[in-house]
């Protein structure tokens, strides 16, 4: 089954498993950029580290999410701008979760770059 790093807000927030309970939580003294940037890195360092174990996993949901294709990216990448993200960190990070999730289908990661340089464009330019 295929797994990613999926964040939970509230007050448990962290970084976690989407297949099984593992959870990577944020350190209460977590406030500069850097140390955010640095609590991430080591989050997914721990993540590929972890094994997910059967007794420890998550029942399969009943519904998966159905991303629109032509909206998934960019619906993606506003989430995490919403939660404090910079447009371009939040770029990388829907382009790594994307490949987690599709990284044998190269068409669906080149439309993803693509959408990645639309996306930022706009941004640039003001329009989102």
């Amino acid at each position: 089954m295929v797994r990613f790093l999926v964040w939970v807000d509230g007050d448990a927030a962290g970084w976690s498993c989407s297949n099984c309970r593992w959870r990577f939580p944020v350190p209460t003294l977590l406030s500069e950029a850097d140390a955010k940037d640095a609590y991430d890195r080591l989050a997914n360092v721990k993540f590929r580290e972890h094994k997910c174990d059967a007794e420890t996993s998550l029942p399969a949901p009943n519904q998966e999410t159905n991303w629109n294709t032509d909206t998934a990216f960019s619906d993606r990448a506003r989430m995490l701008i919403k939660r404090g993200y910079a447009p371009k960190v939040a770029v990388e990070l829907v382009l790594h979760e994307m490949e987690t999730e599709h990284g044998n289908d190269w068409r669906i990661m080149e439309k993803a770059r693509a959408d990645a340089e639309d996306f930022l464009l706009r941004v640039r330019k003001g329009l989102i």
